[in-house]
């Protein structure tokens, strides 16, 4: 079998040391002259020589790979998210590793080791159950996706959701509407309380009286919008209008209603949160209050390249939350004894 070609084996054919082939496979190019550049260049393609970056990682103790870790892949929130953390470290000479946590706290666990085991340079993560003091033992730069005030030492990026469940409340409420349901998703490890404190804080403003039989937990996904949704109209003095914390669970929640043989907007009025694509394709089309995905994704990945650059992983931490907006469509209007 032949023998791979090593660097030893390049730097004698261009006639340059190791160090300059280094720096023409590595980070440093630019230091290298022109015509010494493409000597290494043609000896590397004559040879058919692969850059080890394995071994290379272990000399200069980076290996340009970071982590993105999620908790639902299935979820149509996170391309767009993913998109533009991608399209930064493209930029800056990072590959982009993809980490599903499924909401489950021991593969969050799996994963995070191996990133600190493989000796990946960072992490970018939307936790599921990790906690602030075993992200900062890692000892790698780290940005959080979302807005998590219980991470005091590490820089997060996400958008105002308190903000966008009050907006979504006051469209509802300017339609004529005060019986209000929320369906609250529920998560494996925790719950999100944004969204219900931000409810709960609109209602006490309009001198509503809050109604703990019209707030749904459920899972996370469109079986679970149904089942709120069945169990919202079950009450005794059943909503106009239902907010969903995000799109998946309304999207369940008018199936639960096309199949009570209800229609939406008319018997009742449906708004989500986070405007993924197939909100806009729904019958009829979602109003939600739209998230920009792609910003939130580029500008932490924006925050881990300062971190990585600095080398100062943790301190000062930095949170930056993006405002939402609210996209009219057709699941929303007037109760009907307003009509």
């Amino acid at each position: 079998m032949k023998r791979r070609p090593t660097i030893i084996d390049v730097a004698r054919a261009a006639g340059v040391s190791k160090t300059t082939v280094s720096r023409v496979v590595g980070s440093e190019a630019d230091k290298v002259r022109e015509e010494t550049r493409q000597r290494v260049l043609d000896a590397i393609e004559e040879l058919g020589y692969t850059h080890n970056a394995v071994a290379s990682s272990l000399r200069t103790d980076r290996t340009n790979i970071i982590m993105l870790a999620i908790p639902d892949i299935t979820n149509p929130f996170w391309p767009a998210v993913a998109r533009g953390v991608q399209d930064v470290m493209d930029q800056e000479g990072y590959a982009v590793v993809f980490a599903n946590s499924d909401w489950d706290s021991e593969r969050e666990e799996m994963f995070l080791e191996m990133a600190r085991r493989n000796r990946f340079d960072a992490i970018l993560i939307n936790p599921v159950q990790v906690k602030n003091d075993a992200l900062k033992a890692l000892h790698l730069p780290t940005v959080l996706i979302g807005s998590h005030e219980d991470y005091p030492d590490f820089d997060s990026v996400g958008s105002d959701s308190y903000g966008a469940t009050r907006l979504a409340l006051t469209h509802l409420y300017d339609l004529g509407h005060r019986q209000i349901g929320l369906i609250r998703g529920q998560r494996q490890s925790r719950l999100g309380y944004s969204r219900l404190r931000g409810y709960q804080d609109f209602l006490e403003e309009k001198g509503i009286p809050l109604d703990q039989r019209l707030i749904a937990t459920v899972p996370f996904d469109e079986e679970g919008g149904r089942l709120a949704f069945q169990q919202l109209v079950a009450v005794d003095q059943p909503p106009t209008a239902v907010f969903a914390s995000n799109d998946i669970l309304a999207i369940g929640a008018l199936q639960g209603a096309h199949e009570a043989g209800l229609t939406v907007p008319d018997d009742l009025s449906i708004i989500g949160m986070d405007d993924i694509y197939a909100a806009s394709t729904t019958m009829p089309p979602l109003t939600t209050v739209a998230k920009p995905q792609y910003e939130i994704g580029q500008r932490a990945a924006l925050f881990l390249v300062d971190r990585l650059v600095e080398k100062r992983p943790f301190s000062p931490s930095r949170r930056h939350l993006f405002k939402c907006t609210l996209h009219e469509r057709g699941s929303t209007s007037c109760p009907r004894f307003l009509d």
